[in-house]
C-alpha cells in the first residue's frame, strides 16, 4: 500500500521546532532572526508567496521586512537596496522574490547578495559549496524534499534516482543532494530520448517540470518513490502536480500529493535557513 507523504504535517513540525529554537536562541543571545523579502513588480503568485513568508516569520518569532518595489524599478535602485540589507545587522536573510521584471538581470541581482545572507541558496558561492559537498545554504525546495524523504524513512543509498527538470532552483541542486546520499542520479529534460523508459528505471522519481499530469502510470516503476514538485493551476481553478496522482499512486511505495506535499516544505526550510543564518552571526 502506498504511503501518502504528508508534507503539511512535516512542515508544521519543522516550523514548530524552528519557533522553539528561535525563542531559546533569542532569550540566550538577544538576537532576533531577521528576514528581508524584496518583491519587484506585481506578479500575483509572487504576492501570495511573500504573504505566506511574512506569516511564517511572525509565527517563528522572526523580524520580517518586506520591500515592495514597482515593476519599472531600476537595476541600480535594486542593487542599492541589497547593499543596504547586506550591511544591516538586524537582517540575517535576504530573499529576492523571483521572477524579477524582464529588464532586471537576475544573475547580477542574486550575485549581489551577501552569501552569508543568501537563505535561498542561489548565490554562485553557495551553489559552488553545494557542488563540492560543503553547503552553507541549500535551496529551500530541494532541502525540503530531502527532509520529506528522510522523515518517511526512505534510504537513498544505492538507489536509482531520476530527476525530471534541470532548473537552477530545483532540478540541479536536487540531483546534487541525492548524489551526496549515495544515490545513482540521472537528470532528464526536454531533450532526453525516450523519457518514459528512463523514468521507469527510477527507484526514486522527482518530477519538477511544470507540466500538469505529465508523469503517467506507464512511466513509473512498481514500488517507486515519487516526489511531485509541480504546482499547476488548471482552467478549472484546481491545482495539479506534474504527476497524474490517481493513476500513479497505486504503483508507488510512497508519493507526495499536490497540494499538501512539497509546497509547504519550501517555506519551512526558508525559516530553517534564516535561523541558521542568524546563528552564524553570534
Amino acid at each position: 500500500m502506498s504511503i501518502i507523504i504528508d508534507g503539511t504535517k512535516i512542515a508544521q513540525d519543522i516550523r514548530r521546532s524552528v519557533r522553539e529554537e528561535t525563542l531559546a536562541f533569542t532569550e540566550k543571545t538577544g538576537v532576533v532572526p531577521g528576514l528581508a523579502v524584496v518583491l519587484a513588480g506585481d506578479d500575483p503568485a509572487s504576492k501570495v508567496y511573500v504573504g505566506r513568508k511574512a506569516k511564517a516569520c511572525a509565527e517563528a518569532g522572526f523580524l520580517s521586512r518586506e520591500y515592495k518595489l514597482p515593476a519599472d524599478v531600476g537595476e541600480a535602485e535594486l542593487l542599492a537596496l541589497i547593499s543596504d540589507l547586506n550591511s544591516d545587522r538586524q537582517i540575517h536573510g535576504i530573499l529576492v522574490q523571483l521572477p524579477l521584471p524582464k529588464h532586471i538581470p537576475t544573475d547580477k541581482i542574486i550575485a549581489a547578495i551577501d552569501p552569508n545572507k543568501d537563505v535561498d541558496g542561489f548565490h554562485p558561492a553557495n551553489v559552488g559549496r553545494l557542488v563540492t559537498g560543503s553547503p552553507l545554504f541549500v535551496p529551500c525546495t530541494p532541502r525540503g524534499i530531502m527532509e520529506l524523504i528522510a522523515r518517511t524513512g526512505i534510504s537513498l543509498s544505492g538507489k536509482d534516482a531520476v530527476v525530471i527538470g534541470r532548473s537552477n532552483i530545483v532540478g540541479k541542486p536536487m540531483a546534487l543532494l541525492l548524489l551526496a546520499q549515495n544515490a545513482t542520479v540521472t537528470m532528464c529534460h526536454s531533450k532526453t530520448k525516450d523519457l518514459p523508459a528512463v523514468a521507469r528505471r527510477a527507484d526514486v522519481l522527482i518530477a519538477a517540470i511544470g507540466k500538469p499530469c505529465m508523469i503517467t502510470a506507464d512511466m513509473v516503476k512498481e514500488g517507486a518513490v515519487v516526489v511531485d514538485v509541480g504546482v499547476n493551476r488548471l482552467e478549472s481553478g484546481k491545482l495539479a502536480g506534474d504527476v497524474a496522482f490517481d493513476e500513479v499512486a497505486p504503483k508507488t511505495s510512497a508519493i507526495t500529493p499536490v497540494p499538501g506535499g512539497v509546497g509547504p516544505m519550501t517555506i519551512a526550510m526558508l525559516m530553517r535557513n534564516t535561523l541558521d543564518a542568524a546563528k552564524m552571526t553570534t
